[in-house]
């Protein structure tokens, strides 16, 4: 990953991140504005649909 990259290219900041993690664990959020909360629901209950990939091979 990038924390991984980043301790190569800058091995002293290991200092200053002693553990290793530049970024929290398994967390992510965004906002990207406004949103409905029955939009933000929706797209909740049906994400696995919307992140779904088809393999073509």
């Amino acid at each position: 990953g990038s924390a991984k990259l980043f301790f190569e290219f800058a091995p002293r900041m290991r200092l200053r991140y002693p553990r290793g993690h530049l970024w929290s664990r398994g967390k992510f959020a965004s906002s990207v504005g406004f949103v409905q909360l029955d939009k933000v629901t929706e797209y909740v209950r049906n994400q696995s649909e919307h992140h779904e990939t088809t393999f073509l091979g």
